[in-house]
């Protein structure tokens, strides 16, 4: 049966306590977890400094009392400064490769396992640079997470992003040609329904393309809300994941918050309980 879960930005400042309750109100079981929502993380003024291991185990053991799963971590270099994937500077790199590790760490301490990896500002070309070269830093950086990634029992899922996003991993096929170029089954792949409406292929041909590779699912739609609230029809989507056996997370990640949480959530789920029993 499909598991699904929630991002918590889509709560806003909303208290922990109200934003879990109401995501088990509407049958969510899985908590998605953006770090910038943690408190200001920055190169300058570092994450780790004020929520450690206490304010993990507090936070992890709040989620998990209120009956649900934390799935791992999004966004992850969202609202940070001085970190890019793919730039020729080699300090840059290795600032981002060790900020991955600390990374890795939070989303194990919390209970995640699973790392989806878009941030398209902190990866996009840098001038005069090959897409090639891009791929080839790119990989550099993950492999330098290889170890505290299986010292953690985590993985690394490489999100494609459409071109309006981003001019780095706009492909599913650009996504696995990268993690086939760090070569490690801990660096997959992630596929996200408003991004693979920019594809040429349809989005159920997609997921059965990389069923193999793909260890993380997002559902939403391309007007930014969730499913079932746009023109995406989901019924082939959630047929396709059944088809190939897909057992990971489906997480509702959503962008326009104006209808409010409460229709987001239960829109969202309707459809997604609707199209996995058909």
């Amino acid at each position: 049966m499909p598991r699904y879960a929630i991002c918590n930005e889509t709560f806003g400042d909303m208290p922990l306590p109200a934003a879990l309750a109401l995501a088990r109100q509407y049958g969510y079981t899985g908590w998605e977890v953006a770090p910038f929502m943690l408190g200001k993380l920055t190169s300058d003024a570092p994450w780790t400094a004020h929520f450690g291991p206490r304010q993990r185990e507090a936070y992890r053991n709040e989620v998990e009392s209120a009956g649900l799963s934390i799935v791992g971590i999004h966004w992850l270099l969202a609202h940070t400064t001085g970190f890019h994937l793919t730039t020729g500077d080699t300090s840059v790199r290795r600032a981002t490769a060790d900020h991955m590790d600390e990374l890795i760490d939070l989303c194990a301490d919390l209970g995640g396992q699973v790392m989806v990896l878009g941030s398209p500002g902190q990866r996009n070309l840098t001038e005069g640079q090959s897409m090639e070269q891009a791929m080839e830093r790119a990989a550099d950086v993950l492999k330098h997470s290889l170890p505290k990634l299986h010292e953690r029992n985590v993985r690394i899922a490489l999100e494609p992003l459409g071109p309006s996003e981003g001019n780095f991993l706009n492909t599913a096929d650009d996504a696995v040609h990268l993690a086939g170029l760090v070569g490690d089954p801990a660096v997959a792949l992630h596929l996200d329904v408003k991004a693979m409406s920019t594809e040429s292929d349809p989005i159920e041909q997609v997921i059965r393309k990389h069923a193999d590779q793909m260890i993380h699912f997002h559902a939403n739609d391309p007007n930014l809300l969730g499913p079932g609230m746009g023109d995406v029809d989901f019924q082939p989507i959630m047929a396709a994941l059944a088809e190939v056996g897909y057992d990971g997370w489906i997480s509702v990640e959503v962008f326009d918050y104006t209808p409010g949480v409460e229709t987001i959530l239960r829109s969202s789920m309707e459809t997604l309980q609707t199209h996995s029993a058909t």
